[in-house]
C-alpha cells in the first residue's frame, strides 16, 4: 500500500480528502466543499479508512441537498456528519425489537481456499447459487462445496463461474489489481462520470427547506445494496421513490433496511406490457436510479439513448460493479466479490495476520457508492433547476475501492463508543415485520431533518405507478 497512514487526530482531515475527491468527481461548486463539518471519534476496525469515506460519502450528499436549498433560499446550510453515526450506518440501520432478520448469506456463499490461493462464491440468488454448483458439480452444502473448491486453480474457478453466468472472485492483492486489464481500466476511470444534455425550460420547484426533495419522482431500479441505499436517502427528504422488482426477485434480508420510505412494485420488463408500463413512468419520472449492467437495459431495448428520448430532463444515475470500460466492465459483481478482486481482503488478512481473506467491516464500497450516487441525483436536480438540462452519471464499486485503498486507517484510532438506546429515534417504526428502531441520521442539514413518510415493508406490495401527491 502506498497511502500514507493518517492519524487519529486527523481522521477529519482524512474525511474532508475523501469529500473532496467525491464532490471534484460530481462537478460541484468548489466553495461548498469546505462548509462540510464531522464530528465524533473512533473508526472502525479496518486496514483503510472506512470510518471517514463513510463520513465523507455522507457528507457529499448533504452538501448537494444544501446547493438545492441554497437555489432556492440564496444560502446554504450547515452540513454536519456524526463520524459514529455514519460508521453505523454502513452496517446497518434498523434494531428490530421483538423479531430478527433472516441471515445474511446462504449456506454457501462465502470463501473457499483452492489449489492456490483463495475465492469468494456469491449464491444468494438461486440462479447464481446453481450457476457455482453446475461448475463444482457437488451438492449445496459447505463440505461439499468446499471439498470440490480445493482441487480448483482460483482463477480457472473464477472464469468457470462467470462464463455459467454466476458470480464468484478470485482473492488478488492491490498489485495484482493494478497490473489486471480491469484494474487499469478503473484506475483510468472518473470516480463519478458525468454528461449534461439540453432538456427543456427549468422546472418551477418550490424546494421546500423542511421537505427538499418533496414532489420528485424517483424511479429505482435497484438492488442490493448501493442502489437501494442512494433511494432510501432521497426518500427521506421527501422524495416519492417508486421501486421496480421483476416478478420472483426477494431481498429477504435487506427489505426491511431498505424499502423504508418506498413503495415497492413488481414489473417484468421482459414482457411487453411491462415495457409499455415502464415507458410511462420513465416519461413522467424525474430521477432514475439503476444498478443493471451496461449490458442489461439495452437489451431490454432501454439503452442510454432511448432513456433520453423518452425523457430528454431525466437525472439518469447509474452504477455497476466492475466499471464502465476494460474486460468486466459487464461482469456481475458484488460489494465483497470487489472487495476480493481490487486486493481489499488480502490487504486485510496481511495486516491483520489472519490465515484467511479479510474484508472490510463493513460493505463499505456498497454504502458509500449509495451515497455517492444520491448526490449525483440530487446535483443533477440541481442542474434541472439552473438550465432544465437532464444529466447522466455513472458509478462503480470498483471505483469506489480504487478512492478507498488511497488512504490507510488513523494510527492508533480508539474503537468507537458502543451504540446506545439512545443512538435511536423514537417512537419505533411499524415495519412489515414487526415493530423496531432506527438509528438516528448521521446527517445534519440545519432546519431539513430526515425521516420516512413509509416504514420499510415487502417488495411488490404496489402498483407500478405514480401517486398523485
Amino acid at each position: 500500500m502506498n497511502a500514507t497512514p493518517a492519524t487519529e487526530g486527523n481522521a477529519g482531515g482524512a474525511a474532508a480528502g475523501f469529500l473532496h475527491a467525491i464532490w471534484h468527481a460530481l462537478d460541484g461548486p468548489p466553495g461548498l466543499a469546505g462548509q462540510a463539518a464531522f464530528t465524533g471519534t473512533g473508526s472502525l476496525p479496518s486496514v483503510f479508512a472506512v470510518t471517514e469515506l463513510a463520513a465523507a460519502s455522507i457528507g457529499a450528499a448533504g452538501l448537494a441537498l444544501a446547493e438545492l436549498l441554497a437555489l432556492r433560499g440564496g444560502q446554504a446550510p450547515a452540513v454536519r456528519v456524526d463520524r459514529r453515526l455514519a460508521s453505523f450506518w454502513f452496517d446497518s440501520s434498523l434494531r428490530p425489537v421483538g423479531w430478527k432478520r433472516p441471515p445474511t448469506w446462504d449456506a454457501v456463499a462465502g470463501d473457499y481456499e483452492t489449489a492456490d490461493g483463495w475465492i469468494r462464491l456469491h449464491t444468494n440468488a438461486p440462479h447464481h447459487r446453481e450457476a457455482a454448483l453446475r461448475v463444482l458439480g457437488c451438492a449445496a452444502d459447505r463440505d461439499s462445496v468446499a471439498r470440490a473448491v480445493a482441487g480448483w486453480q482460483a482463477q480457472e474457478l473464477e472464469s468457470a463461474v462467470v462464463e455459467q453466468r454466476g458470480c464468484a472472485a478470485q482473492m488478488r492483492s492491490l498489485q495484482e489489481w493494478a497490473a489486471h486489464p480491469q484494474g487499469m481500466a478503473i484506475a483510468a476511470e472518473p470516480l463519478a462520470w458525468h454528461a449534461r444534455t439540453p432538456g427543456a425550460e427549468p422546472p418551477a420547484w418550490a424546494v421546500p427547506a423542511a421537505r427538499p426533495l418533496q414532489g420528485i419522482r424517483v424511479l429505482d431500479l435497484t438492488r442490493i445494496i448501493a442502489g437501494p441505499v442512494a433511494t432510501r436517502l432521497l426518500a427521506g427528504y421527501g422524495a416519492q421513490v417508486l421501486r421496480l422488482d421483476p416478478p420472483g426477485w426477494e431481498e429477504p434480508a435487506a427489505e426491511p433496511e431498505l424499502t423504508v420510505g418506498k413503495r415497492c412494485a413488481r414489473l417484468d420488463l421482459r414482457q411487453a406490457e411491462g415495457r409499455r408500463i415502464f415507458r410511462q413512468l420513465l416519461r413522467d419520472a424525474d430521477v432514475l436510479v439503476h444498478g443493471y449492467r451496461s449490458d442489461a437495459l439495452a437489451a431490454l431495448g432501454f439503452d442510454a439513448q432511448q432513456r433520453r428520448r423518452i425523457n430528454p430532463a431525466l437525472v439518469d444515475v447509474s452504477l455497476d460493479a466492475y466499471g464502465w470500460s476494460g474486460p468486466w466492465k459487464t461482469r456481475r459483481g458484488f460489494d465483497s466479490l470487489v472487495q476480493m478482486s481490487c486486493g481489499i481482503a488480502d490487504a486485510g488478512m496481511r495486516q491483520s495476520g489472519r490465515p484467511r481473506p479479510t474484508p472490510l467491516p463493513v460493505q463499505a464500497l456498497d454504502h458509500a457508492t449509495g451515497y455517492i450516487m444520491a448526490a449525483a441525483a440530487i446535483r443533477g436536480l440541481c442542474e434541472r433547476l439552473r438550465s432544465g438540462a437532464g444529466t447522466e452519471t455513472r458509478t462503480s464499486l470498483a471505483r469506489t475501492a480504487a478512492l478507498l485503498v488511497q488512504e490507510v486507517a488513523p494510527a492508533g484510532a480508539k474503537p468507537l463508543a458502543p451504540e446506545t438506546r439512545g443512538d435511536c429515534t423514537a417512537p419505533s417504526e411499524l415495519t412489515a415485520w414487526g415493530r423496531a428502531r432506527r438509528l438516528k441520521p448521521a446527517l445534519d442539514l440545519a432546519g431539513t431533518p430526515m425521516y420516512w413518510d413509509l416504514p420499510a415493508g415487502r417488495l411488490g406490495t404496489s402498483p407500478a405507478a405514480w401517486t398523485l401527491s
